[in-house]
C-alpha cells in the first residue's frame, strides 16, 4: 500500500496528526505497537485523572460534615478504583478506533521502522513484517519512564507510573522519587487514601518548573494532608532484598534510611527513539532526541518528528499542536510555528496547579521590569462557598508595554481556568484589558481580573 502520510505512533501527537492529514485529503495509516491512544488515554492523562477523581470524591465524603451533610461511614475500594480507571482508558481507546474509522485511517498493528526510500516495516505480534511506502512519515513515538541507574525498576517493588496505576493492592507506604507532574499527582492519589507517603525532590523545591510562590503553596497543602517532603535530597540506592524496601537517601545533613512497602520513580522521561530506524536512514539526534525544524521536518527528507521524542515540553497537548502544524505544512498550507512560551503546564493533584509563560524570577533574568499581582482564593466568595479556599491567582505583567508575560495558579479547578491567559498572550492582551473586561461574580475565574487589578494597584477585595 502507498500513502500519502504513515504516522508511526498513535498517542494524542499521532492520532492527531492521522486525523489531520485526513481531514486534508492525505491517504492515510497509522501504525500502533500496542493500543490506540498511546501511553496518555491508555497509561497516562486520562487514567490517571480517573484515580484523582476516585481520590478527590473520597475526599468529599471525609469531609461531607464540613458541608452540613452527614454521612455514616467511607472505604476507599482499591480494587474498584483501578478498575474504574482502566475501565475508562479503554473506553477513550475505543473511541480512538471510532475516530479512525471515521476518518479512513488505516491502523497497521505491530512495531513501526522506518527503512530507506520512504519505507516503513511494520513487524506484527507474530513477527512477520509487511513493508509500506509513504510520501511523508511522521514519528510519534512518545516516551517511557526513565529509569536512574541507581534506581532500577523491578515492576513490584521499584515501579513507574505504569505499575502506580494498576497495583493489585493499596501499599501501607511509599517513597515518590521526583516531584513533577507524576511525583505529585500520584502522591496525592496514594495519600489521600491512606498511603504513607514520602516526596524524595533533588531540587529545593517540589514541582521544581513551577514559580517559587505555588511551589511553597503546594508543599504547604501536601505537609498539612500528612505527606512528608524532603527537598535537596537524593535517592542513593534501594534495598529490595527484605519484605520492605530500604531507601538510601541522601540529604543536607547526611545519610537517612526510609521503610516503604513500594518505591514509585519519578524522575522524568525517556524518548523512545531506539529500534525505529532512526541511525539506518541518517536521522540526526541531539542528546536524547530527535533533531527537527520549526515545521518537525528532520534532516532526512520525507521523515519528519513530534511530541516527546523532539525537544519542547512533554505534554499531550504540545505533541497534538506540532502533528497540526507538521501536516498542514505538508499539504501546502501556511501554519504558524508554534510559541512554546505559550504552552499552559497542568497538574492535577490536589490543589491542582497550572501556568503559562514566565515565572516572576523568569522575568526578571530576561530583563522585564515587572508587575505582579496575586489574589488569593480566600477572599474569593465562590471558593469560600465551596469550601475550597487554599491557592491564588498570580500574574506578571512588563511594566513598561502592559504585556502578559505569565500566569500561575493552585487551587480548585485552576486547570480549567488557565486557557483565559493562554488566549489573553496569544493575542497580545494587554494587562489593562484584562482588568478591563468584565469578569463574572461569583466565580473563580473572577479571580484572574482581582489578581490583575492588584498588579496595577486597584485591587478591590483585598
Amino acid at each position: 500500500m502507498n500513502y500519502d502520510v504513515i504516522v508511526i505512533g498513535s498517542g494524542p501527537g499521532g492520532y492527531v496528526t492521522a486525523i489531520r492529514a485526513s481531514q486534508l485529503g492525505l491517504k492515510t495509516a497509522v501504525v500502533e505497537a500496542e493500543n490506540l491512544g498511546g501511553i496518555c488515554l491508555n497509561w497516562g492523562c486520562i487514567p490517571t485523572k480517573a484515580l484523582l477523581k476516585s481520590a478527590q470524591v473520597f475526599e468529599y465524603i471525609n469531609h461531607a460534615a464540613d458541608y452540613g451533610i452527614k454521612v455514616n461511614g467511607s472505604e476507599a475500594d482499591f480494587t474498584s478504583i483501578i478498575k474504574r480507571s482502566r475501565g475508562v482508558a479503554d473506553g477513550m481507546s475505543k473511541g480512538i478506533q471510532f475516530l479512525m474509522k471515521k476518518n479512513k485511517i488505516d491502523v497497521l498493528n505491530g512495531w513501526g521502522k522506518i527503512k530507506k526510500g520512504g519505507v516503513v516495516e511494520v513487524k506484527g505480534t507474530d513477527g512477520k513484517t509487511v513493508e509500506y511506502t509513504a510520501k511523508n512519515t511522521i514519528l510519534a513515538t512518545g516516551a517511557r519512564s526513565r529509569e536512574l541507574p541507581n534506581l532500577p525498576q523491578d515492576g513490584k517493588k521499584v515501579i513507574g507510573y505504569r505499575q502506580a496505576m494498576s497495583l493489585e493492592k493499596q501499599p501501607k507506604s511509599m517513597v515518590v522519587v521526583g516531584s513533577g507532574a507524576i511525583g505529585v499527582e500520584f502522591a496525592y492519589f496514594y495519600n489521600s487514601l491512606g498511603t504513607k507517603v514520602t516526596i524524595v525532590e533533588y531540587l529545593p523545591n517540589i514541582v521544581p518548573v513551577e514559580d517559587e510562590d505555588v511551589s511553597k503553596a503546594l508543599e504547604r497543602s501536601f505537609k498539612k494532608s500528612g505527606i512528608t517532603i524532603m527537598n535537596n535530597s537524593s535517592v542513593e540506592s534501594v534495598d529490595t532484598s527484605g519484605e520492605l524496601c530500604k531507601v538510601n537517601i541522601k540529604t543536607t545533613t547526611g545519610m537517612q534510611v526510609i521503610e516503604a512497602e513500594v518505591v514509585l520513580s519519578a524522575v522524568g522521561i525517556t524518548p523512545n527513539i531506539e529500534n525505529i530506524g532512526l541511525e539506518e536512514v541518517g536521522v540526526k539526534t541531539d542528546k536524547g532526541r530527535v533533531v527537527v525544524d520549526n515545521f518537525y521536518r528532520t534532516n532526512v527528507p520525507g521523515v519528519f518528528a513530534i511530541g516527546d521524542i523532539v525537544q519542547g515540553q512533554a505534554l499531550a497537548h504540545v505533541a497534538s499542536a506540532e502533528g497540526i502544524i507538521c501536516v498542514e505544512n505538508i499539504a501546502g498550507h501556511h501554519p504558524e510555528p508554534l510559541d512554546y512560551n505559550n504552552i499552559p503546564g497542568c497538574t492535577y493533584c490536589t490543589p491542582e496547579i497550572a501556568s503559562v509563560g514566565y515565572t516572576e524570577k523568569a522575568a526578571k533574568e530576561a530583563g522585564y521590569e515587572v508587575k505582579v499581582g496575586k489574589f488569593p482564593f480566600s477572599a474569593s466568595g465562590k471558593a469560600s462557598a465551596a469550601g475550597v479556599k487554599d491557592g491564588f491567582v498570580k500574574v506578571i505583567f512588563d511594566a513598561k508595554y502592559g504585556e502578559f508575560l505569565g500566569c500561575h495558579m493552585i487551587g480548585t479547578n485552576v486547570t480549567e481556568m488557565i486557557a483565559e491567559a493562554v488566549v489573553a498572550r496569544k493575542l497580545e492582551t494587554t494587562g489593562m484589558e484584562v482588568l478591563k473586561a468584565v469578569h463574572p461574580h461569583p466565580t473563580m475565574s473572577e479571580a484572574m481580573m482581582e489578581a490583575t487589578a492588584d498588579a496595577y494597584g486597584e485591587v478591590i477585595h483585598l
